[in-house]
């Protein structure tokens, strides 16, 4: 469940730059994920994943790519979206 709760956050920044550049499709997200602890858990890059695929659905297609790379620190960064 905390992985969904991150998910949400970063969905709708997404979306957000999504709707701010006029395109309706997202080609790649970049995202770097350090050690966010939530309820005692640490959130997985794999759950992350399906759960933004998820909540991003209607902005997604066969091809897109979500990149998630494990780094230091204790929070997130969308480094990059790209879109049509």
């Amino acid at each position: 469940m905390h992985d969904f709760h991150e998910a949400d956050r970063i969905s709708k920044i997404i979306i957000e730059k999504l709707k701010e550049n006029k395109l309706k499709k997202l080609k790649k997200v970049d995202i770097e994920l350090g050690s966010i602890i939530e309820h005692e858990e640490e959130i997985k890059a794999e759950n992350l994943e399906f759960n933004l695929k998820l909540m991003l659905k209607d902005f997604l297609d066969e091809n897109t790519k979500i990149n998630i790379k494990k780094v230091y620190g204790e929070s997130w960064k969308l480094l990059s979206i790209n879109g049509k």
